[in-house]
């Protein structure tokens, strides 16, 4: 019940949110849906707009009085709010256009709380901003990083920024790479949760800003409370000046993809 979201902490209006966008995203998967161009050859679709809409009802039903900045609509509510909620509601448009199921609903609220959503999984990653956990057909469990599947899913979508001193598809032929990890593309920031689940060794993209980004600011906020170690590509903190992401699930794949990536 729609009443009943003002009574959940700001982790179960994230939870809450992910889940009504999933069951949109879900439901729409697979019908010829219409596209919104936005050039260079990104887009979205129906299915993002929607999935939007029925997020910020929930997260209006639960915090009227926050703002939120959605992929889709932009920034809703009073620039005045202390609290704003960073919304995209289809991480993944070009798998989920092409018939793949690799898509996330990320919700966060900056500075707190975060979900990711896997809608055809039906897990959702969340945290309260100290712990995190996987909720699954109603039970909860804590995240728990490892390098242990040596695998590295590697973002190499357009545009970017840091060439040519750095272009993460030259990871891919760097020997060390090679020799230790297994790279992955799977094209939404979906890889970020794995990371914190432990089915991904680490996660590495290009990129501006990526901190208060609404594709990257729920799995960030997820990675770091697992305990994963998030930096830039240089290696230095995250935030306005910084530039890219490496979010490893140790210190010694952290080490070892820095490493690679200033050589």
């Amino acid at each position: 019940m729609v009443d009943s979201y003002e009574d959940l902490d700001d982790a179960g209006v994230a939870t809450a949110a992910v889940r009504a966008g999933a069951d949109v995203v879900r439901s729409m998967y697979g019908r010829r849906l219409t596209r919104i161009h936005k050039g260079a050859g990104d887009f979205a679709t129906a299915a993002d707009v929607e999935a939007e809409k029925s997020i910020i009802g929930v997260i209006r039903a639960a915090r009227p009085d926050d703002a939120v900045l959605g992929e889709e609509g932009g920034l809703q509510g009073g620039a005045e709010a202390v609290r704003q909620w960073l919304v995209d509601p289809l991480c993944g448009t070009l798998n989920y256009a092409a018939g793949t199921m690799l898509v996330a609903v990320n919700v966060a609220l900056r500075g707190g709380a975060a979900a990711v959503g896997d809608p055809f999984s039906g897990e959702v990653f969340f945290t309260d901003g100290v712990t995190a956990w996987v909720r699954n057909d109603g039970a909860d469990v804590e995240l728990t990083p490892t390098p242990a599947t040596r695998l590295v899913d590697v973002n190499l979508d357009p545009p970017f920024p840091g060439a040519p001193e750095f272009r993460a598809v030259d990871l891919l032929a760097h020997p060390e790479f090679v020799e230790r990890f297994r790279p992955r593309v799977v094209s939404t920031t979906l890889a970020l949760a794995w990371v914190a689940a432990g089915r991904r060794a680490a996660y590495v993209t290009d990129g501006v800003d990526l901190f208060e980004s609404v594709h990257f600011a729920a799995g960030i906020a997820l990675c770091r409370a697992a305990g994963c170690l998030v930096t830039g590509i240089d290696g230095g903190p995250i935030g306005p000046s910084g530039r890219g992401l490496v979010v490893a699930a140790d210190g010694a794949t952290h080490r070892s993809l820095m490493s690679m990536i200033r050589s």
